[in-house]
């Protein structure tokens, strides 16, 4: 965006940008859309049982990354990557690996449900990507950086092949739920931010998906009571 757009935000305090600047410019800042547009909070505002809708991103990357950053940085309860190979996690978030250990050290459970990088779903999937970067390496990145923190109490992390179209990420009562578009990598499929208000709600829907996938996940060794 140039400096004459930005101007006219700034003069018209009426004038709302489009989403997609708003995304930027909150990125770019690092901080929530809602702390410098309210008002478009505030008409999105809902009271039936879609509002535990909180955000709607049509692509994963057009989420800020301040988003992820809070949502991490604020959970206490429970931490569960549900991806099937969260790799971006380690590009996006700095120091993932030492935020993590402090979180389970304070008492926060943290879950990975990761792609089995051998399984013929895996396969299948990589011949529907058909990327450089293969899902079975993204995987790999994943549990390798696991592997360094398999040691601390609190971080588990299993195989699992069902939610292979579909990540969610729990952070205590909000989750980030992508549902993965034909043959599109994670970072182009949309993007739904929903925050807990309700019994039976779309929370607790996607939060029971994710239960029932990792009580069905399959071991990894380094993670592995002996």
């Amino acid at each position: 965006m140039d400096v004459k757009t930005v101007a006219r935000w700034v003069a018209e305090e009426d004038r709302t940008p489009h989403p997609r600047h708003r995304w930027a410019a909150s990125d770019a800042l690092g901080v929530d859309e809602g702390m410098l547009w309210p008002d478009a909070i505030r008409k999105n505002v809902k009271t039936g049982p879609d509002r535990e809708i909180a955000a709607v991103y049509p692509y994963r990357s057009a989420c800020p990354k301040s988003v992820w950053r809070r949502l991490i940085g604020e959970a206490s309860k429970e931490l569960t990557f549900a991806g099937y190979t969260n790799y971006f996690l380690w590009l996006e978030i700095p120091n993932l690996r030492t935020v993590l250990r402090r979180k389970a050290e304070g008492g926060c459970r943290v879950r990975f449900l990761v792609g089995d990088p051998e399984s013929d779903v895996t396969r299948h999937r990589e011949q529907l990507e058909s990327v450089p970067l293969t899902v079975s390496t993204r995987i790999k990145i994943t549990l390798d950086e696991l592997s360094k923190v398999a040691d601390v109490p609190g971080i588990e992390a299993r195989y699992g092949d069902d939610h292979i179209a579909m990540s969610v990420f729990v952070f205590d009562d909000e989750m980030l739920v992508t549902p993965h578009l034909a043959h599109l990598v994670g970072h182009d499929s949309p993007m739904l931010h929903i925050q807990r208000q309700q019994d039976d709600g779309l929370y607790d829907r996607f939060a029971y998906h994710v239960t029932e996938l990792w009580n069905g996940g399959r071991a990894i060794a380094e993670f592995t009571p002996q």
